[in-house]
């Protein structure tokens, strides 16, 4: 088997996703063919859209997913029409955690090759949150000046999406208990993602040390293809999949990711230089030997596999060279995330590359919009991988994923934290000696309304600093998590705007760590916005 060959030639045992009992019910537009379904007050979508888009702003101080559900209600087949205008068609980043990170890893790198790059970067994952970031960006005419689109999409609404919009590239990056009150149980979340990969027309990309992810290759279509991104068996332990989750603050005879980090690296074990891994390592399926289509990790060759981390440093295997990059991400799981990024990258530009080395899918007009097009794929097509590096090396972290604000003379890193493995990985990655932590918990719909999930996250860590500050509307509930695992903290507060304040100016100097929630996360950075300068969530900004 090679990366990239046709569905048809891999394995072809169908994959069966139970249904879930308690799946999420959301009101979605229904399929829309643009073509025979445009109003005819369609010329004023755009008009419209901006309109609502800069009273929501003003009276919201910051954006909003309004303007998109209004555009999607007077005119449904806006979505479809506007990203049909791309040439390159649009990625779809999902999965249960990283989808944020990922995407403008994804977005960043292609935009520093050369690519016009249209995204959705502050995760607004919903499709009216696409909807709306598209009326920000196209004209009164309704044109997208952009070449791709690499949108990040929730499992649940990913599947909504394609039923409108058909992706040329897919990456699925992971299966995690996550919202169970939306989700229900983990398979459910994996049948949702299995109708992404069937709606792929080119490439789907897929993890292979997830069992759940990697087992999808047998729904994507005949004449789609599918390349994997993967781990050196030396570092699975820290990547533990949904089943066989060990705690990440203390791993036997590891130690935790940040030790490993900060003493340089995490080693690689052997390969046979095909980009099939070939090292002994630790597990990455429920039976501990191989994924849900009978196969272990080394059996699917990844086209990009990270083989070590250090500190602010990542190997990657391409092509059966090592090649090490600095980088700017925040925590190693990140490192992982990068190696998804630069997986589908190389789809990306493998396709280019394929088309006429360097000409567009659409055919010329002889236009000067048309000649630039065509100029700027045969530059992005002639990208090596020593290019893919430097444009990596370059990604700054998605806000509230690792971003760093100065307050005052402090830093203080925000940290999302949404389901176990995310929160076990983030206090794996960022030890607490030597900072303040405060820890925001909301319930809202985008949180997840079920909070048992704290209790299958281990805190032992922050038993010898303990926790200065919790806050948000599950506060008091943390608070007795942290109690179970002999945590002190100093501080309980409900009120997060106050809490903010008080803990990030205690301690002149000293940096801290919040962790937080999504709707306690945009509030978090909103309060640091009025309290100091705070950089706009857009790409490459």
């Amino acid at each position: 088997m090679t990366v990239g060959e046709p569905a048809d030639a891999r394995r072809s045992s169908a994959v069966q996703q139970p249904a879930a009992e308690n799946q999420t019910t959301i009101t979605e537009p229904a399929p829309v063919d643009a073509k025979t379904r445009r109003p005819w007050h369609a010329f004023a979508t755009p008009l419209i859209g901006k309109a609502v888009r800069k009273a929501a702003r003003l009276v919201h101080s910051g954006g909003s997913a309004f303007p998109g559900k209004i555009a999607e209600t007077i005119d449904p087949g806006f979505l479809a029409r506007t990203l049909g205008q791309l040439p390159l068609g649009v990625v779809l980043v999902s999965g249960t955690n990283g989808k944020t990170t990922t995407t403008r890893m994804v977005a960043s790198v292609l935009e520093n090759l050369g690519l016009k790059v249209f995204t959705n970067p502050t995760g607004s994952n919903f499709t009216r949150g696409v909807v709306s970031a598209l009326l920000d960006r196209v004209t009164l005419g309704g044109r997208l000046d952009a070449d791709i689109a690499v949108l990040e999409l929730d499992e649940a609404y990913a599947v909504h999406f394609v039923r409108q919009v058909k992706p040329r590239y897919c990456l699925l990056l992971n299966v995690m208990r996550d919202q169970l009150d939306r989700f229900g149980e983990i398979d459910n979340t994996a049948r949702l993602l299995s109708s992404v990969a069937e709606a792929t027309t080119g490439t789907v990309v897929l993890n292979r040390e997830d069992p759940r992810i990697a087992a999808l290759a047998d729904v994507v279509p005949a004449t789609a293809s599918v390349r994997y991104f993967g781990l050196d068996a030396s570092l699975r332990s820290f990547f533990p999949s949904d089943d066989d989750m060990a705690t990440t603050v203390s791993l036997p005879g590891l130690g935790t990711a940040a030790e490993h980090m900060e003493s340089g690296q995490a080693s690689a074990a052997a390969s046979d230089g095909s980009g099939v891994v070939a090292g002994k390592g630790g597990r990455s399926c429920p039976d501990g030997d191989s994924d849900a289509g009978g196969h272990t990790p080394e059996a699917l060759p990844a086209d990009v596999t990270l083989m070590a981390v250090g500190d602010h440093q990542a190997t990657f295997r391409i092509d059966g060279t090592d090649l090490t990059t600095p980088v700017r991400l925040e925590g190693v799981y990140n490192l992982y995330n990068a190696a998804a990024a630069l997986a589908v990258v190389r789809a990306v530009l493998a396709d280019i590359r394929r088309d006429a080395i360097g000409t567009t899918r659409a055919k010329s007009t002889g236009s000067p919009d048309s000649d630039a097009s065509a100029a700027r794929m045969t530059s992005v097509a002639q990208s090596d991988t020593d290019a893919l590096m430097a444009a990596l090396s370059t990604v700054t972290p998605a806000f509230g994923r690792g971003e760093s604000i100065d307050v005052n003379g402090s830093m203080v890193e925000l940290l999302l934290v949404k389901n176990p493995m995310g929160f076990r990985l983030s206090l794996a990655s960022f030890p607490p000696e030597g900072h303040d932590t405060m820890i925001c918990i909301n319930d809202e719909y985008a949180d997840g309304r079920d909070m048992s999930w704290l209790w299958d996250v281990d805190f032992t860590s922050l038993r010898s600093t303990g926790v200065a500050m919790i806050s948000g509307v599950r506060a008091w509930d943390m608070a007795l998590r942290l109690e179970y695992d002999q945590v002190p903290v100093a501080e309980v507060d409900t009120d997060l705007d106050k809490a903010v304040e008080r803990f990030v100016t205690a301690n002149p100097g000293t940096p801290k760590h919040i962790y937080c929630t999504y709707t306690a996360m945009l509030a978090v950075r909103a309060r640091l916005g009025r309290m100091t300068e705070v950089a706009d969530a857009g790409v490459g900004r």
